[in-house]
């Protein structure tokens, strides 16, 4: 077994045991690639097998099983026809291993086990108690490893290298898509897993803009535009805000470089034991009190590491808000971010003494002449 997963193994079968379950189903994404060394998107049901003592086993569709055989650490893993059933499989493989008749862990916030999902898997398996075992997948992974770490650190060097290429080519007459697409060409070319570098649009509003659209808009003089990079090392990602300035844009410069002022001291405040709601505080009340925003409805940071093919692109397990009620634990990576009056800035941030920012692009705002 791989080092790296040795202590992951370890940390899952102690909640195992905790609960006196036999074998957990693995069926998150994230915990599948964390716990396995692999994982896929889930066109047809896939799960990972993790018994209390021997090696776990993976079940998956055929077409996946070789590239899932040469990523994991174990050699248990089991094709499926795409006319067969997955469920049944699964049951089988459990059957097989002498665990269809004990108690399971699952973890019921699982994007993987649905409604549908558990249903088919308690009619497959009448003998099974599914137990479940709380949301293991995500607080399991939420201090990272060194090897987690190094990776999220190669991740936010190229964040980095493609915002300083976006702070040279950018101009005026260029619409945001060759703006978007100058970065996701930059982000592959640096070592990204994909291209796809994050929202990118003309700014407008508090934090409204975040999520909108606008790639055909053409950029003129005066736009603030708005880029969220968020390239992926081995499915760890990192994430990059900066607003880029055509000319003379009005208060944004001012606001900008205000709120970069606001986060650094929030950024000060992430060190072991700090309780979550006051870091949050720092950067909120700051702005509000400012006058920056006359409301502050989002959070101001969420978790980072390794994200999956699933229906979330961000990770709000731990957040940033004002009714947060965790403390901060050495290790453990952000994605903190600001916004107000049309810009936002933000960064990746490694819990510690002291916090260290892994962007390390300059702060503030991307000034060009229009």
């Amino acid at each position: 077994m791989s080092g790296i997963f040795a202590p992951r193994l370890a940390a899952l079968r102690a909640v195992l045991k905790a609960q006196g379950c036999a074998a957990m189903l693995v069926d998150h994404a994230e915990l599948l690639a964390w716990i396995t060394g692999y994982t896929v998107s889930e066109t047809m049901y896939r799960a990972a097998i993790v018994p209390l003592e021997g090696e776990p086993l993976f079940v998956l569709r055929a077409l996946d099983a070789p590239p899932c055989r040469a990523a994991v650490w174990f050699a248990d893993v089991t094709g499926y026809a795409d006319d067969e059933d997955p469920y049944a499989v699964v049951a089988e493989a459990l059957r097989r291993r002498g665990l269809a008749d004990g108690r399971l862990g699952v973890d019921a916030r699982s994007y993987g086990f649905t409604e549908h999902t558990a249903t088919r898997l308690r009619a497959a398996l009448p003998a099974a108690a599914f137990v479940d075992v709380g949301p293991v997948s995500d607080r399991l992974r939420a201090v990272k490893d060194a090897h987690e770490i190094d990776l999220l650190r190669r991740a936010s060097g190229i964040a980095d290298r493609v915002m300083a290429e976006l702070a040279r080519e950018v101009k005026a007459g260029m619409r945001v898509r060759d703006a978007a697409a100058i970065a996701a060409a930059a982000s592959l070319r640096e070592g990204s897993d994909e291209g796809g570098p994050g929202p990118m649009l003309r700014a407008r509003g508090d934090s409204e803009f975040l999520h909108a659209q606008g790639l055909g808009v053409v950029l003129g003089p005066g736009d603030v535009l708005h880029v969220e990079l968020t390239p992926k090392v081995g499915n760890y990602s990192a994430r990059l805000m900066r607003p880029i300035l055509l000319g003379d844009c009005g208060d944004a410069e001012r606001v900008t470089r205000r709120l970069t002022a606001i986060q650094a001291r929030q950024i000060e405040a992430m060190v072991p034991g700090a309780p979550a709601r006051d870091v949050d505080a720092v950067l909120r009340d700051a702005v509000l009190a400012e006058g920056l925003r006359p409301d502050y409805l989002n959070v101001t940071g969420y978790t980072l590491g390794l994200y999956g093919r699933t229906p979330r692109p961000s990770d709000f397990s731990l957040s940033f808000h004002p009714g947060s009620d965790w403390r901060l634990e050495t290790g453990m990576v952000f994605h903190m971010y600001a916004s107000a009056a049309g810009v936002a800035v933000s960064e990746t941030v490694l819990v510690g003494s002291p916090p260290e920012r892994l962007t390390r692009y300059g702060p503030g705002p991307i000034q060009l002449t229009a």
